[in-house]
């Protein structure tokens, strides 16, 4: 582990909103000793998307506040983050039970472990083990989406989630949501607060040209100066409706290449059922896209960016499409409709064929109107999604808990 030496730290006058409401108050704080953090829930660092690249970029922003670690799987390419602790929890088996496990393993480490002042709980998957952190520890959780709602799911699993859901209500000191239409859920079904603070994306300003990079994983036939559309996932998922562009670009007879990234290795059925689908498209998949720098590049020498998502709580993909200033045609769910307006996206009816068809051909045929609503969308994320504007909410409610003022 590498060790920042902060005797003092003074935070200096910022706007922070916590909840739905906007906190103008100077922050003048004075931290002799920095508060302990764990992040609980979070399997990947450095982060593979999703839930641990909200984690990453906390990290980031509140290091130098709190004396923070963290537990995720032990990976070949395992590395340690700079200025944090990592504890590395071997992976007992893949998919959702290795995924209840790795929760399993890691509450006893952390129950056993030294005293921390607040454990910071990511994704109501691991809310089953809330109760148990309790006996010792204060815990914030943060619900990313309602899982339950994607259909990879069998019976039991769905039931598993509504009751970890419910945990996650009933047995945190406080609770938020990343997505405004579920914070307002739950707020309605279960009568608790819940904070709505949203995601966020981290600008890079570094300038580097990755083409290289980009040429040398891309199949011979593809090629980066040939239009092409892009779709991106972390996991290929029916509910990601990749199927849905597939057969809306077909009813186009689009020519261009189709590039589609994600990881493919735990959906193999899924992904061999859209390239039969694809038939006479141009489409290439190309695998789990990583560093990010990388895929944003890919991104932003598209014509277009589909986001026909059917769920989703709020996605970080589509931020951080938006910062790179790339025309986005995207599924009409509320977390979607939550973060853009109709003038910054292009919307279509949510699992639509025939209609994502036509946005498609609009979007395609008045390339100057989408270039300008691109541009609004990268104004609003880059004056509302920061991260550290973001970072700021969680340190208002983790100093709240941490000074027993919490819910």
């Amino acid at each position: 582990m590498l060790k920042n030496d902060y005797s003092t730290t003074v935070l200096s006058n910022r706007q922070t909103i916590v909840g739905n409401q906007q906190d103008v108050t100077p922050v003048k704080e004075q931290q002799t000793k920095m508060s302990k953090l764990i992040l609980f829930g979070v399997k990947y660092m450095p982060s593979r998307g999703g839930t641990s690249r909200v984690a990453e970029n906390l990290i980031k922003q509140l290091m130098d506040r709190y004396s923070i670690t963290i537990y995720c799987y032990d990976t070949i390419l395992r590395k340690q983050v700079p200025g944090i602790t990592v504890n590395w929890v071997r992976c007992l088996r893949p998919g959702a039970l290795g995924a209840f496990l790795f929760y399993f393993v890691s509450t006893f480490k952390i129950l056993f472990g030294p005293n921390v002042d607040l454990i910071h709980a990511h994704k109501t998957d691991c809310a089953l083990f809330i109760p148990l952190l309790r006996l010792r520890f204060k815990v914030i959780a943060t619900s990313h989406e309602a899982p339950y709602r994607r259909d990879k799911w069998n019976y039991l699993m769905k039931l598993y989630f509504h009751l970890a859901e419910r945990i996650f209500i009933y047995c945190s000191n406080i609770r938020t949501c990343v997505s405004e239409p579920l914070t307002k859920l739950y707020q309605a079904k279960y009568g608790r607060k819940v904070n709505f603070i949203p995601n966020g994306i981290t600008i890079d300003h570094n300038g580097q040209d990755y083409s290289t990079e980009l040429e040398y994983m891309l199949p011979k036939a593809a090629s980066l100066d040939k239009p092409y559309v892009m779709f991106s996932a972390r996991r290929l998922m029916t509910t990601k409706g990749c199927h849905t562009m597939i057969e809306a670009l077909k009813k186009l007879e689009y020519q261009g290449q189709v590039f589609i990234t994600g990881e493919i290795e735990s959906s193999e059925m899924y992904v061999n059922t859209l390239k039969a689908l694809a038939g006479p498209l141009n489409v290439f998949f190309l695998g789990f896209v990583e560093p990010l720098p990388i895929l944003l590049q890919l991104i932003k020498g598209a014509d277009l960016f589909i986001f026909p998502s059917e769920v989703e709580g709020m996605s970080i993909m589509l931020l951080e499409v938006a910062s790179v200033g790339k025309p986005i045609v995207a599924s009409d769910i509320p977390e979607n409709k939550q973060v853009f307006d109709e003038t910054e996206v292009v919307y279509f009816k949510n699992k639509d064929v025939h209609d994502l068809s036509e946005k498609l051909k609009y979007a395609m045929s008045n390339q100057d109107i989408l270039d300008q609503m691109a541009t609004r969308a990268k104004n609003k994320i880059l004056t509302e999604h920061s991260w550290e504007r973001i970072a700021g909410q969680y340190h208002r409610l983790y100093q709240s808990l941490i000074n027993n003022s919490g819910n």
